[in-house]
């Protein structure tokens, strides 16, 4: 059986509450952060690749890993989010409702980042090797890698949604 704790409320939470709170944290970062890391790693063998035959491309080339990073922040931001809002049993009543939003949050966030991150990863790659030999297809290189990027941000808007109703 459960053991229930009194908070400073009038209704009673369990003492595992807390644990999908963390756990959306966590689900936040880590998927987030394979996200931005997959779309870093990828973008940047293709970096490279055009380094090795066009070093005057390669400043412009870093734009996928700039929206990778990004990806990360989003990550970092709900998980802040979700961390301010815990503390000790006897502080704070953190209820199961409460662990749940915020373990939905963390993972909305952090799946949209990695699906961002995994596109980005693709488009940017080729992308940059495809700028490497025609100039033109920058612009519409940046429009994808922004599509892709959007993601993320869907991720993050329906996360702070999320965490707002907690």
């Amino acid at each position: 059986m459960a053991s229930i704790t009194e908070g400073p409320g009038s209704e009673l939470a369990p003492n595992f509450g807390p644990f999908f709170g963390m756990a959306g944290c966590g689900f936040a970062m880590i998927f987030g952060c394979i996200g931005a890391a997959y779309g870093t790693a990828k973008s940047g063998i293709g970096i490279a690749g055009v380094g090795t035959y066009r070093p005057d491309l390669i400043m412009k080339s870093l734009i996928p890993v700039v929206m990778s990073g990004i990806i990360a922040v989003y990550a970092l931001v709900i998980a802040v989010l979700i961390a301010s809002d815990m503390g000790p049993p006897p502080e704070k009543n953190y209820s199961l409702f409460t662990g749940f939003m915020h373990l939905a949050s963390g993972l909305s966030v952090g799946l949209a980042g990695l699906a961002a991150g995994y596109a980005i990863g693709v488009v940017g790659d080729m992308g940059v090797r495809s700028y490497m030999q025609q100039s033109r297809i920058f612009v519409g290189m940046v429009l994808i890698l922004i599509f892709g990027e959007v993601l993320g941000l869907y991720g993050l808007i329906v996360g702070l949604i999320l965490h707002s109703k907690s």
